[in-house]
């Protein structure tokens, strides 16, 4: 796994860690989050030898953008902006205003990838044309506004939907250890064939391949970690049980759970991303530490068969999260 393994003509040169600046909005995420800690996170992570953060204005209705603004002032040459399109605001004027407000946000002349953050007709949405959404995508691209466009959270009917209007050249899903369906489904390997980047989201599971939780974790009001999957009844004892071996297996390697499970990630599919959110310095200089880490072909098996059992529990969801 080289530093910057990208594939060819699909995007920029990611490195293979993204900076995740979710948690960084604050917004369901429980406990208030400190910005002057997401914001030393952000920079540690770029000091690291990250080249890329991964935002929303979504994400604490901008609050992240903003953060990712003053995280990488005096940076901004070589650290690559995405950010993405809310999903009920895929009408032309919509996206082209959203731009508008990123921009703004981040303080930036232009954003390196901007995505669609849930495809047309998600949670019961009124769905929107993709052509009028890819329309103002392209019309974007034509301003200098943004330079590459990306979707996620969509399987390769819905991406096709999107392309026959326009290139999309990133693709952004659920995909970990724990949660394999992006490449079980067929996913990965349509991006593959397709030149289109897959970046996985959610490569640490939210900390449980972290080891951030222990046997009865509790979460505040309005956290919306409580309500993934990997915590229900039927499926968390397995996930501590995989855990233990998990975490005998880094220690052989001398690296930490975290560093294992984004070198997972990073080694089962040459050429993906993992985007890996951190609260800390500390945490955002070690997860950028996994690039770096090369997994053999046997040591990725035997991660799978330790976290089998997990992943016969989850009934082939695809999204981590149940839905109140």
């Amino acid at each position: 796994m080289t530093e910057k393994d990208s594939c060819p003509d699909c995007g920029p040169a990611l490195g293979p860690i993204i900076l995740g600046a979710w948690q960084a909005g604050g917004k369901n995420w429980g406990a208030k989050v400190d910005d002057a800690q997401s914001v030393a996170a952000i920079r540690a992570a770029l000091d690291a030898g990250v080249n890329a953060v991964d935002t929303a204005l979504s994400y604490g209705d901008g609050h992240s953008e903003r953060l990712v603004a003053k995280a990488v002032k005096g940076r901004r040459d070589r650290t690559l902006i995405l950010t993405k399109i809310p999903p009920n605001r895929l009408h032309y004027d919509a996206v082209m205003l959203s731009c508008e407000k990123s921009l703004e946000n981040l303080e930036t002349d232009f954003i390196d990838a901007y995505f669609i953050h849930w495809p047309s007709g998600s949670f019961k949405m009124k769905p929107v044309d993709p052509g009028r959404t890819m329309e103002a995508i392209n019309r974007l691209k034509d301003q200098g506004k943004i330079r590459y466009a990306g979707i996620c959270n969509a399987w390769p009917d819905t991406i096709e939907q999107y392309t026959r209007y326009g290139p999309i050249d990133f693709c952004q899903a659920p995909y970990s250890l724990f949660w394999p369906h992006a490449k079980n489904s067929g996913l990965m390997e349509y991006c593959r064939q397709s030149q289109i980047r897959f970046l996985a989201y959610s490569p640490l599971a939210q900390g449980i391949l972290a080891g951030r939780f222990g046997q009865n974790p509790v979460f505040e009001e309005g956290d919306h970690r409580s309500r993934n999957r990997l915590f229900l009844p039927q499926t968390f004892p397995a996930v501590q049980r995989a855990l233990k071996e998990l975490m005998l297996f880094a220690r052989g390697k001398n690296i930490s759970p975290a560093q294992l499970a984004l070198a997972f990630v990073l080694c089962s599919e040459p050429g993906a991303c993992a985007i890996a959110g951190a609260r800390t310095p500390i945490q955002a200089a070690e997860n950028a530490q996994a690039g770096a880490i090369c997994l053999e072909p046997e040591e990725i098996s035997t991660l799978l068969a330790i976290a089998k059992p997990v992943v016969e529990t989850l009934n082939n969801e695809w999204l981590p999260w149940s839905h109140p």
